[in-house]
């Protein structure tokens, strides 16, 4: 199977009927990241105010051969401004899933955030039962620094999660 040519760009207004269906259809969203209906056009308010490029989230397209396949998103954490870093997630579609897109994406992003921004941590977070995407980000190069327990409440449950990181100065491949 050929390699796709995966890149990230900012949103397009073209983007956003799928980037919707992404967030707001259970088919769509998949297994892991469907936590209940919400305001179905919040996105689009905040595309409209600043391109999902705001001061403490930055949501870009991920494209494969020229086409919208999802996104990435990382959110500025850390209480203090002398210890932020940054909290990255991924949402691709169901037809490209499973074929090394999102971790293409997610490293993409991690070079991004380190090329453009002084922190010096990357994380990211997934259920202990998303075993695909704990692939995806270990192979982004990531290290799985353990398991927190019961931080998402997702259909009618709380859930574990496992905690990756990357550190600006850690070996890239």
């Amino acid at each position: 199977m050929n390699q796709a040519k995966i890149s990230l760009r900012p949103i397009a207004e073209a983007d956003l009927p799928a980037f919707s269906r992404l967030v707001n259809d259970p088919e769509e969203t998949g297994e892991f990241q469907w936590f209940g209906w919400r305001d179905p056009e919040r996105f689009r308010r905040r595309w409209a105010e600043h391109g999902l490029l705001g001061d403490d989230q930055w949501i870009f397209a991920v494209v494969a051969d020229g086409e919208f396949c999802g996104f990435v998103a990382a959110r500025r954490k850390g209480a203090l401004p002398t210890a932020q870093y940054w909290n990255i997630g991924i949402q691709l579609m169901p037809r490209v899933r499973g074929r090394g897109i999102g971790t293409e994406a997610q490293r993409l992003l991690v070079d991004y955030l380190f090329a453009h921004t002084p922190v010096v941590r990357v994380e990211a977070d997934t259920e202990v039962d998303n075993i695909a995407e704990q692939r995806a980000l270990e192979k982004a190069g990531f290290t799985r620094e353990g398991v927190r327990r019961a931080v998402t409440f997702r259909a009618g449950q709380w859930r574990d999660g496992v905690l990756y990181s990357v550190l600006r100065t850690d070996p890239r491949s």
